[in-house]
């Protein structure tokens, strides 16, 4: 067994603001219709960057969406012996008062990903839980993955409303877990107040291998344990700048102001990452 564990200081985010920025998002989407071409419009007219109807009426099961770009290799691309992409997400329940579930699948020769993904009471919101699994068509157990998540917003508020010399809470709000045929893996996320207002988040990841694999995967770990525990704890840090910048351009935004933005959001083609 390998565990790997980092904690960051983040900046505190407001109940309210999350609340009224999850209430407006869901307006906004709610309030949306089909356009030509299967564009998905916002009451302002504006469409939806990404996203397009396939297939079914919008906003009800089954509905399913894409980006509407040609798959990789399609006739006319510069690589038509490459292998098609399929990708799309589809929309199981769209019930904002008490829960709301999409699946998203993508689809290879060489891999195939399912992900769902429910929030359950979304104008609150609460527990949001997430599945996922893979594998290769072509392969056999060793090309099989799958995994389960889950977020509690109410557990995540109680444990950074106590005090701040209070021990962490006994049950993580945010966990996860992942299995193979090789080894399992265990993903926790625990907050708790600091002393200026802000969170101290702490992320633990414990690995193991399975059956008579665990002497194998205890010794790769081990020469790799260095190598791992720096990657994982760049990867923490990474997250936690990200969450900062996000939160200081977002949450001096209310009402209007806040929705205007995740509007603009969701309807401005997102900008390229750098390499």
């Amino acid at each position: 067994m390998a565990r790997f564990e980092h904690t960051v200081t983040v900046g505190a985010l407001d109940r309210d603001w999350f609340e009224e920025a999850t209430r407006a998002m869901l307006d906004l989407l709610g309030t949306s219709r089909e356009g030509a071409g299967g564009a998905i419009l916002l009451a302002d007219g504006r469409a939806v960057d990404g996203l397009r109807l396939l297939k079914g009426r919008h906003l009800r099961p089954g509905a399913r969406y894409g980006s509407g770009s040609e798959p990789v290799g399609a006739a006319g691309t510069e690589a038509p012996e490459a292998v098609p992409l399929s990708e799309a997400t589809v929309l199981r329940e769209w019930r904002p008062s008490r829960s709301i579930e999409v699946e998203h699948v993508l689809e290879e020769a060489s891999f195939s990903v399912r992900t769902k993904i429910r929030l359950r009471e979304p104008l609150t919101p609460g527990a949001l839980e997430l599945s996922l699994s893979g594998h290769n068509p072509r392969g056999g157990s060793l090309y099989r993955l799958s995994g389960r998540g889950r977020a509690d917003p109410a557990a995540w508020w109680a444990a950074v409303d106590r005090p701040s010399s209070a021990p962490p809470a006994a049950r993580p709000p945010v966990s996860g877990r992942a299995v193979h045929r090789l080894g399992r893996a265990r993903l926790t996320i625990t907050p708790r107040p600091a002393d200026d207002g802000s969170w101290q988040v702490s992320v633990v990841l414990v690995a193991r291998g399975r059956w008579l694999l665990r002497p194998v995967a205890a010794v790769a770990l081990s020469l790799a344990r260095r190598r791992v525990t720096r990657g994982f704890r760049e990867a923490v840090d990474h997250a936690a700048e990200e969450w900062n910048t996000a939160l200081a351009e977002l949450t001096p935004l209310y009402g209007e102001a806040l929705r205007a933005e995740i509007a603009d959001a969701l309807t401005e083609p997102a900008e390229p990452q750098p390499l």
